[in-house]
């Protein structure tokens, strides 16, 4: 093999993967309210949390706003994060009954952490997590062994429907990238000043085979924007503060 080709790719690779540089930085208020996984958003803190777009078209053919739209919220205490995501979705599609099957292909919130903002490659550890969250509330990742797992208890989350709008919220914990498949581990005590990196996006499909559309809430540069799952430098940078 041509050795300035092999040159070329390892600097690639390199570029790809190196230390992470904050961007799409946003400051997340903390909240001592006791908060409610239930869907319902009647926490006072919701309505003094601004919303967050959820618009960065990652697959799929331009859409409209009646085929989906979305937005976000973010708090945080000791406990994890706290999400509000409101979708507007005209047709919920679930098409595998099985959880571990496909599941980037059926509706769902997809949430991605890196708990200390480190970015780089997560495809196949725990670097970073991307979790797919469905509307059953079951939520799946790729653990190193390359097999899809359920991570289950690192997520809550609830939903419920008016018309075409879903309102969902989520208690999300975060884990270090010492966490170990099948062993006892416990979540990470968030504090102020720190970092976390985050993205977040919905897999949407109104019937397809594969999911017509993967919709982001943060820009991804370059031709190839469905990077989250495998590069945790393509995260936005949580601050937070009190």
């Amino acid at each position: 093999m041509n050795k300035g080709f092999i040159l070329v790719a390892l600097l690639s690779s390199f570029t790809l993967f190196a230390q992470k540089e904050d961007h799409h930085i946003l400051e997340i208020k903390q909240t001592n309210e006791v908060f409610k996984v239930d869907g319902k958003a009647t926490e006072s803190f919701w309505s003094e949390s601004p919303w967050l777009a959820l618009d960065q078209r990652w697959i799929g053919a331009p859409y409209s706003s009646e085929d989906f739209s979305g937005k976000y919220k973010l708090r945080w205490n000791a406990k994890g994060l706290y999400l509000l995501v409101e979708v507007v979705d005209d047709v919920l599609y679930d098409q595998y009954k099985d959880p571990l099957t496909l599941w980037w292909d059926d509706d769902c919130v997809e949430v991605f952490v890196d708990s200390n903002n480190s970015g780089g490659e997560h495809q196949y550890n725990h670097n970073a997590f991307a979790y797919h969250v469905a509307y059953d509330g079951n939520v799946i990742d790729i653990a190193p062994d390359k097999d899809p797992r359920y991570y289950n208890n690192h997520v809550s989350s609830a939903h419920t429907k008016s018309g075409n709008t879903y309102t969902w919220e989520l208690l999300v914990k975060l884990y270090d990238d010492s966490f170990v498949d099948g062993q006892k581990a416990s979540p990470l005590q968030l504090e102020a000043n720190t970092k976390v990196g985050f993205a977040l996006a919905y897999c949407d499909n109104d019937g397809s085979k594969e999911r017509e559309n993967f919709i982001g809430s943060v820009f991804v540069p370059g031709e190839d924007k469905n990077q989250g799952w495998i590069n945790a430098s393509i995260f936005s940078t949580l601050q937070l503060i009190k």
